[in-house]
């Protein structure tokens, strides 16, 4: 970890360029920092989009979560979207994650093969 000196001692705001990346340090209007993010997490991914119903930390209420779509941020949003009016459920994008209210992952993974997903059903 770095020292409280070098935490503290980064260019936060500039009179010429306005605010500044604490990241990158580059100004805001300029940084990168969102991009490369979105880009690694593509590149981490095996091409195996997951399906998975899970109850943990839920009060009991069962979701389906989808991780592993290798998607952008925003066609991550209109799938989800897509895929929330087929159900006729709620859900929400979180980290890269679909998450669909309700158990109904045999109709997404029909739906999911019909995009041209390789689908894959994990856990219980």
């Amino acid at each position: 970890m770095a020292s409280l000196k070098d935490q503290l001692s980064g260019l936060v705001y500039s009179t010429e360029t306005g605010k500044h990346c604490p990241e990158c340090g580059e100004p805001v209007a300029e940084c990168q920092c969102d991009a490369l993010a979105e880009q690694h997490r593509l590149n981490s991914l095996d091409g195996v989009v997951r399906v998975r119903r899970e109850v943990a930390g839920r009060k009991g209420k069962g979701v389906i979560t989808i991780s592993g779509v290798p998607l952008a941020e925003k066609e991550l949003k209109q799938l989800a979207k897509k895929l929330k009016q087929r159900c006729g459920t709620g859900g929400s994008l979180k980290d890269g994650v679909i998450e669909i209210q309700g158990d109904q992952r045999d109709l997404i993974k029909a739906l999911l093969e019909a995009e041209g997903f390789k689908v894959k059903m994990t856990g219980g």
